[in-house]
């Protein structure tokens, strides 16, 4: 059994899916796709997202026609600063990581920030 691609194929493969309760939708208004890894984001513009729901699962099939990829930067510091920075400033961790970021890693100046 081979699909040509036709209007009709479309329609059976709908009826075939549906009967194997497999549900295919295209996700309306979708502007941009970002895959981020530990290294890289790859920016998929214009892109056209199918959503494929199956028993207990969810695929999403991505189609774009430009691909960007942005290197990321390493952050300057690590998850045990930011428990130091929000344990000494007696802050919460998410007030630590900002002040983290805005002094670019250096600990004593984001404890100083936070206690000032």
């Amino acid at each position: 059994m081979g699909f040509r691609g036709g209007r009709g194929d479309n329609r059976q493969t709908r009826r075939m899916l549906d009967k194997m309760g497999v549900n295919l939708e295209e996700i309306p208004d979708v502007e941009e796709v970002i895959i981020r890894t530990a290294t890289k984001d790859l920016i998929i513009k214009r892109a056209s997202v199918s959503q494929i729901k199956s028993k207990g699962a969810d695929i999403y099939q991505v189609m774009g026609e430009d691909v960007e990829e942005v290197i990321r930067e390493k952050p300057k510091y690590k998850d045990d600063d930011i428990l130091l920075v929000a344990q000494q400033a007696h802050v919460s961790s998410e007030r630590a990581k900002v002040a983290l970021e805005e002094s670019g890693g250096d600990l004593a100046q984001a404890i100083l920030k936070l206690t000032s």
